[in-house]
């Protein structure tokens, strides 16, 4: 018998050598676009946090993971076999656009190195006609996960180790590089000292600190 908590495993979709999408059974669970859940291989003890990736209305639950060198639970998930079963805890998290910003039609700054981008695409899945612009810093432009699902003037890829992006350098030196109007609502995901520098620029431009919202994902 099926638990609350296990789900099968439909398939897994390879982005790069090192980056996936697990597609995932939903069974019906509900979820805001910017939460994640707790995630691993259902034979292990062993879960880690994964911000979802998939629409508010998608059929099936999608998550995006980079497999890291000392990162036991991406290596257990990248090696599953289709039909295998996963643990989930969750959703939980308040990283999520606020509906009357919504209803408000706000700009919005989404600002993301590497998988960071997850949140970011379920947002723009699940929202319709959001006023958006993202910044997505990588470190080589093939790493531009699906970027197809972005309309392409919101989409700026901002690449450190080649010059096929958008922006040659991080997402702090496009910031430093552009001004930005001051109800802009920003929400920021990747890797910690981004996210603090990021948001230091961003009150430095005059957002304020009410509207700036950050998702630690590494």
């Amino acid at each position: 018998m099926q638990s609350d908590n296990t789900h099968k495993l439909l398939g897994i979709r390879h982005l790069t050598d090192s980056t996936y999408v697990l597609e995932i059974e939903r069974r019906g669970m509900d979820f805001e676009a910017g939460q994640h859940i707790l995630l691993g291989d259902a034979s292990s003890l062993d879960k880690r946090e994964y911000s979802i990736y998939s629409g508010t209305e998608d059929e099936n639950l999608e998550v995006l993971i980079k497999e890291i060198e000392e990162g036991l639970v991406s290596k257990q998930l990248k090696r599953l076999e289709q039909g295998r079963p996963v643990e989930i805890e969750g959703p939980v998290g308040f990283f999520s656009i606020e509906k009357q910003d919504i209803e408000a039609k706000k700009k919005f700054l989404f600002i993301a190195s590497g998988t960071g981008i997850a949140p970011f695409h379920s947002m723009v899945k699940s929202i319709p006609d959001l006023d958006y612009t993202l910044l997505h810093g990588v470190r080589h432009a093939h790493e531009a996960y699906e970027m197809e699902a972005y309309e392409r003037d919101r989409y700026i890829l901002c690449t450190t180790a080649d010059d096929d992006g958008d922006f040659k350098g991080r997402v702090t030196d496009y910031i430093k590089q552009h001004e930005f109007d001051s109800d802009t609502v920003c929400f920021f995901c990747g890797n910690f000292n981004m996210i603090k520098d990021a948001m230091a620029l961003m009150e430095k431009k005059g957002i304020p600190p009410a509207q700036l919202h950050a998702e630690v994902y590494f």
